[in-house]
């Protein structure tokens, strides 16, 4: 008994620090395919970059039980994540392309204040006015950053957020799927749809890919692969509403590696949308936090499990 109660304590922070770790290594592989979108195609880069996420992932089946360890209980579900996953994949890293690191990363930051509101609606979670109040002005943080003018600069940031919104919708299917679902089978068929629709672009013109940058390939899959293991643990051992908003942190290192490799830094309407939008969502996940302690203590009318 005591066993138990203490490893359900010990959940929600183990996917905390989940959601922290594959934020970090995300961003790290976000830049990667920045400094190679300028030489390559979009399509030729997520096929390459692909197949070494493919390689750990078949190591990882065969050291567990071979096939059978990415066997797909729920196959429906599982392919629609995928397929959510190959659309954002391609929308952000081609918003990528024109946008500085650190601006792409701060506009994706609209993916938690859509979670929230696809978990109303969606997996039914209880969301009060406070958190509503939130959203919306955590909405209004995402056009400070967004502007959309006359400038293509300014328009070309739509991409990420749509990306972003997709990324909302595949993070409650995640949370849909992953009680049937191995985060390896998961895993797995997402790096395989994304990989196949890399490839699908092949007529519309590759390049003879450097050795170098065949390295730079190879570790962003390496970064890839370990970060959305980590995001999927994260949504397997806490509620959604608790981890997502640490997907901010992520901004602390793309601004960081922006400046280093690029020498950009977010302007200060940049920066105002994004610490308005990171406080909204640290006000819901603090909103999160004390509901979920009340669930805990007294089971209130109307809250659903998952």
């Amino acid at each position: 008994m005591t066993s138990s109660t203490n490893s359900s304590s010990l959940a929600p922070g183990s996917g905390v620090l989940c959601m922290l770790a594959g934020s970090a290594l995300l961003t790290l592989n976000d830049a990667a395919l920045k400094w190679l979108s300028a030489d390559y195609p979009v399509g030729e880069i997520l096929f390459l970059r692909g197949l070494f996420v493919l390689l750990p992932i078949a190591f990882f089946a065969w050291r567990a039980d071979g096939l059978a360890s990415l066997r797909l209980r729920n196959p429906r579900g599982t392919l629609l994540r995928a397929a959510l996953v190959v659309a954002a994949t391609f929308l952000f890293v081609t918003g990528l392309r024109a946008m500085p690191l650190a601006d792409a990363v701060a506009v994706t930051f609209a993916g938690p204040l859509f979670l929230t509101v696809l978990a109303m609606a969606v997996l039914r979670e209880n969301v009060g006015w406070r958190r509503c109040c939130a959203v919306l002005v955590g909405f209004v943080g995402v056009m400070l950053i967004v502007r959309p003018t006359g400038e293509a600069i300014r328009w070309i940031a739509l991409l990420p957020l749509t990306a972003a919104f997709l990324g909302a919708l595949r993070d409650i299917v995640t949370r849909r799927i992953s009680g049937s679902e191995s985060s390896l089978a998961i895993l797995a068929a997402t790096s395989l749809a994304v990989t196949l629709a890399g490839l699908a672009t092949l007529p519309f013109g590759w390049r003879v890919p450097a050795l170098q940058d065949i390295g730079y390939l190879a570790v962003a899959g390496g970064l890839l692969c370990a970060a959305h293991f980590l995001q999927i643990e994260a949504f397997r051992l806490a509620e959604a509403g608790l981890v997502a908003p640490f997907k901010y942190s992520s901004m602390i290192w793309a601004v960081a590696v922006g400046f280093v490799i690029w020498g950009d830094l977010p302007d200060a309407w940049t920066l105002a949308g994004t610490a308005v939008v990171v406080a909204s969502g640290l006000y819901i996940f603090h909103r999160e936090l004390r509901l979920g302690v009340k669930a805990r203590r007294s089971k209130l009318p109307g809250d659903v499990e998952t």
